[in-house]
This record gives C-alpha cells, structure tokens and sequence, in this order.
C-alpha cells in the first residue's frame, strides 16, 4: 500500500507539493469561484516493461471551465510486472487506494458544497486487449465506492497520466 503522505505531486504552475499541499490548492481552486460546479477525478497509467513506473494524476475539473491537475510517479523496487493485465490492476488499485484516502482527507477540511468526487478513470476500453479486463477493473472500482469510467472517458489515466508514463 502505497502512503501518500510521503513524496510529492507534480503541478506544473505550483511544482512539488506535499498531499496536504495537494488537498489545500484543491479547496483553493474551488474558492477562486464558489458558484461553480467541480469534479474531483484520480487515474493512474503506466510504462511499459518488468519494471515500470504508475504516474498517478487527481485532477480538479471546474466543469466547462477547465481545471488542474496533480501528478505522483509511483516506482516499485524489487518488483516485477511481467505481463500488461497486472500493470493495469495495479493502476486501478493504486487510483482506488489514493482516492479512498483523499476522499478522507477531503472530508476532515471544512464542508464545500459545490464539488463531488466520484469518479476513477482506468485506462481500459471496448477496443483492443483491455475490453477483456473491463468487467474486473470497473467491479474493482465500485467496489471501493466509486464510478469507473473508461475509454474514451476516462481522460485523467488515458490523457493526463499517460502523458508522463
């Protein structure tokens, strides 16, 4: 289990930022322009290979508006992926333990209506060899108490995390 208090996020306007850094840049976000509506999305992606790296992307979407976006490259030692359906369960399973956890400490932070995190976007979709695993990584998701969405809606794993995979 990965332990996101340790280690940075990526913002290309703030740089690294701690979680808590993370979680008050969000709020932040939102405060700029309270009337509007906002979505709180994580995906994860990852490079290919034995050994490869999972940038993890949260992404704050002020709807119609635009948003911004956070990135954790997570790097295992000593462990190997040796085919392309374990990366993918271990993308999902990471976007699952990091939006339980910013779902909780979201919560701790003084209430805000206008913004709802329910989404994890997977990297699979209808075409090609991840329509078999479809069924396993969305159970995977509303499993853990959120929506999955795929291919070709799932920007934040197939747009914004697979930039830096």
């Amino acid at each position: 289990m990965e332990n996101f208090s340790e280690g940075y996020f990526y913002n290309p306007s703030r740089g690294n930022l701690k979680i808590s850094q993370v979680i008050d840049e969000i709020f932040n976000y939102i405060k700029e322009k309270p009337e509007q509506s906002y979505d709180v999305i994580v995906g994860c992606d990852s490079s290919s290979g034995e050994e490869p790296h999972f940038p993890l992307a949260i992404v704050i979407l002020r709807r119609g508006r635009g948003g911004r976006f956070f990135l954790k490259t997570i790097n295992y030692k000593n462990r190997k992926f040796y085919n392309w359906k374990q990366r993918i369960l271990e993308e999902v399973l990471l976007s699952c333990e990091l939006a339980l956890f910013l779902r909780e400490k979201l919560e701790e932070k003084p209430k805000v209506k206008n913004y709802q995190f329910r989404y994890i976007h997977a990297d699979v979709g209808e075409n090609g060899a991840t329509k078999d695993m479809i069924k396993e990584v969305t159970g995977l998701i509303r499993g853990n108490g959120f929506e999955p969405k795929i291919k070709p809606e799932s920007f934040v794993a197939s747009s914004v995390a697979d930039r830096y995979s």
